[in-house]
């Protein structure tokens, strides 16, 4: 993990990609809650009697969305900025959901800062964000995200 004393010691990090973090398991009981904050119950996510039957692989898959809101927690493992008073989600510039987590993976992240510009108090930080799923080749999903991390 990186950890840094400030935002502003991220930008000696532009360009490189940063160690990737922890292993999560994503299961049927995180992928229920999600259905049921989102209201998304489509059954592919959450029937697994007929997710057994009509899915390749058998198993009910995680909301895309479920994965990109993941970002934040598996981002603690990869980067710790100790000196900010807070760091707000700007937005995204492009997201991509390229494979399917099926109920029972792992998946990790792999960050790299893309850019950081300084705004008024603090630096918006622009990363690539990759998610892996454990023993797959294609990621579950690629994004570029915006922070702002204040000081």
């Amino acid at each position: 993990m990186l950890e840094v004393d400030s935002p502003r010691d991220l930008t000696a990090h532009i360009g490189k990609s940063l160690d990737p973090g922890a292993w999560l398991l994503v299961d049927q009981a995180m992928i229920n809650a999600f259905a049921d904050a989102t209201g998304d119950h489509q059954w592919i996510h959450v029937d697994i009697e007929r997710a057994k039957r009509e899915l390749p692989g058998g198993k009910t898959i995680a909301h895309g969305f479920l994965t990109l809101s993941l970002l934040p927690r598996l981002a603690q493992s990869v980067v710790n900025v100790k000196g900010r008073s807070r760091t707000f989600n700007y937005g995204s510039n492009k997201v991509r959901f390229t494979a399917p987590v099926p109920a029972g993976s792992r998946i990790r992240l792999r960050m790299t800062l893309k850019a950081a510009e300084p705004v008024e108090g603090g630096l918006r930080l622009i990363f690539d964000n990759l998610v892996e799923i454990e023993g797959q080749h294609k990621p579950a999903l690629v994004a570029e995200t915006i922070q702002v991390a204040y000081l």
